[in-house]
């Protein structure tokens, strides 16, 4: 046996100790429950069900833009983006395509002029958003680190090449990160938030958008929005919203009406 091997086995038991002792408190506030019984896949996330009546629900628009970019997202092919990827498996093919072609989907029934990015990473969602997107449209895509210097990226010189895809290196979750392309922002007519998952950096987006003064209410998109350090933040947004995890990330997908 290898000396990861070791610590990993260390490292289980200290966690199946941790939780066995936690139950009795947990049980306590009925959050506690029989362990579920092991599934077959690939990767799997602890998340928590909430009370839906005592939330804030979708607005009419936001039902009608979903509505129609699952339909867009049911019909469309991003073989393109099947092609980028060193192998399988080739998430934009497979059902319901990640948040890959619901991406592309809002973008064919918005028909945004400005679209934005929080979180460039590998750049795949990027190349999702510009898949469909209309000439003068734009994707501006903002990150802390280069594209170039991005692990397994898959973005290349030419996709920048007509100025449909442009990276900004702001830092959009803090307060002076907002200054230099404010007014950009406040263009925005799409915004796709895929970033840290911490339990803090998307509540400070949110705080930071709040400070934004928009043309015209956008549609922001939310990933991972299931994962145990998104729940808070996404059951805490007041705006107009709609969970469409069945079309999108299967880490959960939220869509907002920024009103």
């Amino acid at each position: 046996m290898t000396g990861i091997e070791m610590d990993g086995r260390r490292i289980a038991k200290a966690v199946r100790t941790l939780e066995r002792r936690a139950r009795p408190r947990l049980r306590r506030f009925g959050l506690a429950a029989a362990a579920p019984p092991r599934l077959d896949a690939r990767h799997a996330e602890r998340s928590m069900l909430f009370s839906a009546d005592d939330d804030v629900g979708p607005s009419a628009r936001l039902v009608e833009v979903a509505l129609a970019a699952a339909q867009a997202a049911h019909e469309s092919s991003l073989e393109s983006l099947d092609a980028r990827l060193a192998g399988p498996p080739y998430w934009a093919s497979l059902w319901p395509g990640e948040h890959y072609r619901l991406l592309a989907g809002l973008v064919r029934t918005l028909r945004p002029a400005t679209v934005i990015e929080v979180g460039t990473a590998t750049g795949l969602s990027a190349l999702a958003l510009m898949h469909d997107l209309a000439p003068p449209g734009r994707v501006v895509t903002f990150d802390v680190v280069p594209w170039q210097a991005y692990p397994g990226g898959v973005l290349r010189d030419a996709d920048f090449a007509d100025g449909r895809l442009v990276q900004q290196l702001d830092d959009l979750s803090t307060p002076g990160g907002l200054e230099r392309p404010r007014e950009l922002l406040s263009q925005a007519d799409l915004v796709f938030v895929d970033a840290a998952k911490d339990g803090h950096q998307e509540q400070r987006f949110l705080d930071n958008f709040a400070q934004i003064t928009f043309a015209a209410p956008p549609v922001m998109v939310f990933d991972d929005i299931r994962l145990w350090n998104m729940l808070k933040i996404w059951r805490g947004i007041r705006h107009p919203k709609l969970d469409l995890t069945s079309f999108g990330h299967w880490s959960g997908t939220g869509l907002i009406d920024w009103r």
